[in-house]
């Protein structure tokens, strides 16, 4: 598909589709927000302060959970005249979500949600209810987001992305095709990709001759140690979309090293979609600032003198099931307060580390971002791929795929660097494996804590 259907499908077959067959007003709310992302941030910054203070007077008066919660904390709507106000209100959690579930809902929108469900990471999914309004808006801000770094609509796209295993019926499959063949996109299965037929992945790729390629950034990775491994040349995208995890710095120069191409960087959750995502500059990931409020709270000095803290997000236009301060267990470094140099007014945050729960504590009670794990076995000869578990203070067990390089200097590497930082009390029991398992979502979390 060439630069003429691309125009042909924003144009023309995309509104056809939104305004006419399904009555949706995506194309307009896309419209906004691409006018939006230009303006001074003083400007964005207005425009989400008054979709802000609608939501708080909406969720006093509709919403059972945020009036009594609020009332509780002695705060009302009309005490929060600064985000460092806003910043006074309780968290809500996931916790908080399933003990209070009926209440957070608006009592004039019941009966108009739509419905859906987080994977579950930690093993208890959440359902997770929003208005039709929300659907459409977060569609638009995926496809501003996703254009930033080349993923326009109508685009020839490749996603390494996850599907049900048994897949749908016949029905189901041809509606699937027609409707994937009209976005110009095709997807490849990540839940059934092994060491056995990554050559199908790299075949595919030739064929299909994507533009752009989008995927989770465990399978990419994976896909391109192999292609390197096996000296092995693939079409060459224009760009490619890292999503549903973070992309750590070690992880997009393989990616780049082997596709030929610019790696991006998003950051998205279940919960909202698309919360903030890199453009041409790959200086930070622009947060949609005009659609949500992203704040990063109970900030802390990390390893590389930055500082670190827990992401706290709220939809501002959710309003059938209001998601107010949601801590939704991710950390991120802030960004600069200096405009990004594409010209555009949202602000940014520097990285999203991943999971609060991928830190690691050690023995003497200092806790250690996930992220210094994939520094230490970036450097290990033969090192393909880990996972780290702590079940217990003074014990990591950690899972490696390795190849022919990893060798018993490899391993007391291994030991060395990850006993430097966590002392002698840390018992590491290292295993090699064939295959580590993906989790519910399909995901790969590199590290995994039952700590508290």
């Amino acid at each position: 598909m060439s630069d003429w259907y691309e125009t042909l499908f924003r144009g023309v077959l995309f509104p056809l589709y939104e305004s006419g067959l399904r009555r949706r007003h995506t194309v307009r709310y896309l419209r906004e927000y691409e006018r939006n992302q230009w303006l001074p941030p003083e400007r964005i910054a207005a425009i989400q302060w008054e979709k802000l203070q609608k939501l708080l007077a909406h969720c006093w008066n509709e919403v059972p959970y945020y009036r009594r919660r609020w009332s509780e904390a002695g705060i009302e709507p009309g005490d929060i005249r600064t985000l460092e106000d806003f910043a006074r209100l309780p968290l809500l959690t996931k916790q908080d979500i399933r003990q209070n579930y009926e209440d957070i809902h608006a009592r004039s929108l019941r009966g108009q949600m739509l419905y859906k469900s987080t994977s579950g990471s930690t093993g208890e999914p959440l359902r997770l209810g929003y208005t039709r309004e929300s659907f459409e808006r977060r569609i638009a801000v995926m496809w501003r987001g996703y254009g930033w770094a080349g993923s326009r609509m109508g685009r020839r796209t490749l996603y390494l992305w996850g599907a049900p295993v048994d897949g749908p019926d016949d029905l189901h499959r041809v509606k699937d095709r027609i409707y994937h063949r009209v976005f110009g996109r095709k997807v490849l299965n990540t839940y059934l990709m092994s060491d056995g037929n990554m050559a199908a992945y790299a075949d595919e790729i030739d064929r299909y001759r994507p533009r752009v390629i989008v995927g989770y950034v465990n399978p990419v990775v994976r896909l391109a140690q192999w292609l390197l491994a096996h000296g092995r040349k693939v079409h060459r995208p224009l760009a490619i979309l890292g999503a549903a995890e973070a992309l750590h710095d070690f992880q997009r120069e393989i990616i780049e090293e082997a596709f030929g191409c610019k790696a991006y960087n998003t950051y998205g959750c279940r919960e909202f979609m698309l919360v903030a995502s890199e453009c041409e500059r790959q200086d930070g990931l622009h947060v949609n600032a005009d659609h949500l409020v992203v704040e990063v709270a109970d900030r802390k000095p990390a390893l590389d003198g930055s500082e670190i803290g827990e992401l706290v997000v709220t939809d501002l236009h959710n309003y059938g099931m209001p998601f107010v301060r949601y801590a939704n267990g991710d950390t991120a470094v802030p960004g600069p307060a200096t405009a990004c140099a594409c010209g555009r007014g949202l602000p940014r945050l520097a990285r999203v580390v991943g999971r609060t729960l991928d830190s690691i504590r050690a023995p003497d009670g200092r806790v250690v971002p996930g992220e210094f794990f994939p520094f230490v076995f970036n450097d290990i000869p033969g090192v393909l791929r880990f996972r780290v578990h702590q079940r217990q203070l003074d014990r990591l067990d950690i899972s490696l795929v390795t190849d022919a390089a990893y060798d018993a200097a490899s391993e007391r590497r291994c030991r060395e660097q990850i006993g430097r930082v966590f002392g002698e009390r840390m018992t590491i029991a290292i295993e090699r494996v064939d295959e580590l398992p993906l989790g519910p979502s399909g995901k790969a979390r590199v590290t995994v804590s039952e700590i508290e």
